[in-house]
């Protein structure tokens, strides 16, 4: 056994005393400010359980058909949206949809502009990188901590831990696109007199998008991740239903809503991963040309 040789009780006294003076005198200002994303949430969620259920099936084939020009995918989009229906998990299928929707947008707005702040300063890399390791290797239930804290058992919690959990990727992958663009096609930029605005827009964010998009991926991905413990806090969906199963001792109902998730899982990693090869090829195409 370790020897005791300081008395940590102080510093985690004073450490929950330090979240419990923020929760009273902040936790107003910090609901206000996630209002909007409260509201977010709520309009994707409305929006797909309003919207019929062939609509969404038909919207979501023809993107993946878009995606490929050809029937594969289309198919194996058309089976994991029928599987949620079959099973009666098309209501929590949305909510879990809206759920990640919400979060993959809100970690775009946040991410990509943060990576570009990266790809052009080191300083700001190695300080970043260090705290997105942390964000990215500590355990997502140590999120939930100060969020339900603050905000309460909710949607909103649920949400910003998934925000916090699933956004390192799209940083550290926008920063390496910006960075990986050739040199010479930066430099011929610079012989035509672009300003850098006119380089970020015009030359390294066409270039880099593959990778930026591989990004989003990941990003989706992990968020779908986060359904389960999100679901612990109030955040319904195919999250609560495994919550229940495993509550319950229903291995079916555990089962076939973890097969849910999986079946989300393949529409948009596959949907995502077709476009990324997309415009990888295309680009070649064009540097080719």
């Amino acid at each position: 056994m370790f020897p005791d040789i300081i008395d940590t009780k102080p510093l985690r006294r004073a450490v929950d005393d330090a979240l419990t003076w923020v929760v009273r005198n902040w936790g107003g200002g910090f609901e206000a400010a996630a209002h909007p994303l409260l509201m977010l949430l709520k309009g994707i969620e409305n929006l797909l359980i309003a919207t019929p259920w062939w609509l969404i099936v038909a919207i979501l084939v023809t993107v993946a058909w878009l995606s490929t020009r050809n029937w594969k995918l289309p198919a194996v989009v058309l089976g994991a949206l029928l599987f949620l229906g079959v099973m009666d998990l098309w209501e929590d299928a949305m909510t879990t949809m809206a759920l990640m929707i919400a979060a993959t947008l809100t970690a775009i707005v946040i991410a990509i502009p943060v990576g570009v702040w990266m790809s052009r300063s080191l300083n700001v890399r190695k300080s970043v990188t260090p705290l997105l390791d942390l964000m990215q290797t500590l355990p997502s239930f140590v999120y939930l901590i100060p969020t339900v804290m603050i905000f309460g058992p909710g949607k909103i919690p649920a949400l910003i831990a998934t925000i916090v959990y699933a956004s390192p990727p799209l940083m550290r992958l926008t920063d390496l696109g910006l960075r990986s663009v050739d040199p010479a096609v930066m430099e011929a930029s610079r012989a035509f007199g672009t300003n850098p605005s006119q380089r970020l827009f015009g030359v390294q964010i066409p270039l880099a998008l593959p990778t930026i998009l591989a990004g989003v991926n990941q990003t989706t991905m992990m968020a779908l991740s986060m359904v389960v413990i999100a679901s612990m806090i109030g955040a319904g969906g195919l999250g609560y239903q495994v919550l229940q199963g495993i509550g319950r001792l229903e291995v079916s109902r555990g089962l076939f809503a973890g097969l849910g998730i999986v079946a989300l899982a393949i529409i948009f990693d596959r949907v995502t991963q077709a476009f990324g090869k997309q415009l990888q090829a295309r680009i070649g195409l064009a540097e080719a040309s």
